[in-house]
């Protein structure tokens, strides 16, 4: 039952570094490698929203990530402390084609929960949760892993001829 928890600064850069910690703990964890790639962007989609909340509404709380393994698989939670998940009237009010106050560098319309969607086609198992004090979101990310067999030792596949 590993577990392992980051407070990262909600700073584009720790995006990368969150996606590189996480894909290492599933690896050890023992992650199905074709899943890994999808691991890795589901985490990089649910951190870039976190950050963007944060830097959206001048939040200076950091991001919190933790990684558990478990009997359902393994689970990867992204806290943010930004306005909770859903429509939010302001944003819907800005055109696609105009810049809002919202907007990336690019002038690019963002909604957090656009990325919410992506992850769910993304990830079989997203669940969206209010933070633990009623402030911000929690998304919590599950994959399945192998079982172990008896003495720890993961089965392996056993060609047959």
């Amino acid at each position: 039952m590993a577990v392992v928890e980051l407070l990262l600064p909600a700073l584009p850069e720790h995006v990368r570094t969150a996606r590189l910690i996480v894909t290492a703990v599933a690896r050890r964890a023992g992650l199905d490698l074709a899943l890994v790639d999808e691991l890795r962007l589901a985490v990089g989609e649910a951190c870039s929203r976190a950050v963007g909340l944060h830097r959206e509404n001048d939040l200076l709380d950091r991001i919190g990530i933790r990684v558990s393994e478990d009997v359902a698989g393994l689970s990867v939670s992204v806290t943010d402390r930004g306005p909770p998940a859903g429509p939010r009237p302001a944003d819907l009010s800005g055109s696609f084609d105009t810049p809002a106050a919202d907007s990336d560098a690019d002038g690019a319309y963002v909604d957090p929960d656009v990325a919410l969607a992506v992850l769910a086609g993304l990830v079989d198992e997203v669940d969206v949760s209010p933070g633990p004090d009623g402030r911000g979101t929690v998304v919590t990310l599950t994959w399945p892993l192998a079982r172990r067999a008896p003495g720890g030792v993961r089965p392996t596949a056993v060609a047959q001829s």
